[in-house]
């Protein structure tokens, strides 16, 4: 399902798949241009100010954890509601429906990586060995967004609303998290406040890393980890005691 899921993207269009791979290397080159050379972008209590393209290289890690989340939350709302054949004529486990979009964006997200790891190379910088640690930071955010998705896909069937909210959620949560900054460039009132965000810890701890060489915050992923299996455990228990009255509804 996820493999359909994928393919199904692109299916019609002259070049399939590679869409996958042209898209987030436009991107980034969109970003490199405007920010490194129209508005010549440089960030204050940065790693490497000296780099011209560090704010792109910023940006993009940020937006491909933003897109992560996104990608799987803006579609959530809708998922029993666009399976109904599920639902109503055969015993299918639907709660693994939320794990299609996932599998579906991390496909998206891992060749956004690959692009990012190709421009590193392109451009002279080190690929540091921390990037390995790269996957236990991205896990507990994967928990995180099934916990979600099993809420919202649930509350979808019955309050159509919800998808129309969560949009608006996204779009706040795109300007509210560190993505067009470091956190460190806020001052230290509000800096803190910054952290409630759930996408903010994952953010930093992935541009740590992919970017600057350095080893994650295991207190803050050790905390983030519980809250995340909390909440994916919460979201799993929703939906299965509420999925009794899905058929009726639909």
């Amino acid at each position: 399902m996820i493999k359909r899921e994928v393919i199904g993207r692109y299916r019609g269009s002259f070049l399939g798949l590679i869409w996958s791979f042209i898209t987030p290397i436009i991107m980034l080159a969109i970003y490199t241009f405007v920010f490194s050379v129209v508005f010549k972008v440089r960030l204050e209590n940065s790693y490497n100010s000296d780099n011209k393209f560090e704010f792109a290289l910023l940006l993009f890690a940020g937006l491909i954890v933003f897109n992560l989340f996104s990608d799987c939350l803006s579609r959530a709302p809708g998922l029993v509601v666009a399976n109904i054949n599920y639902v109503k004529k055969i015993i299918f486990p639907l709660e693994i429906l939320p794990w299609v979009i996932l599998g579906s964006a991390l496909f998206h997200a891992g060749i956004s990586i690959l692009v990012l790891l190709i421009f590193l190379v392109i451009i002279g910088q080190p690929i540091y060995l921390t990037l390995l640690w790269l996957p236990i930071v991205i896990l507990p955010l994967l928990f995180l967004i099934m916990g979600f998705s099993w809420l919202l896909a649930s509350i979808g069937v019955f309050v159509r609303d919800i998808g129309q909210f969560i949009g608006l959620v996204l779009t706040m949560l795109l300007f509210m998290s560190p993505i067009f900054y470091p956190a460190s460039a806020l001052p230290e009132e509000i800096r803190s406040y910054l952290f409630l965000n759930p996408l903010t810890f994952i953010i930093e701890q992935a541009r740590m890393v992919i970017l600057h060489g350095m080893s994650p915050n295991w207190y803050g992923l050790l905390i983030y980890y519980v809250v995340a299996l909390l909440i994916a455990w919460a979201g799993m228990l929703w939906f299965m005691k509420t999925r009794k009255g899905f058929a009726d509804v639909l």
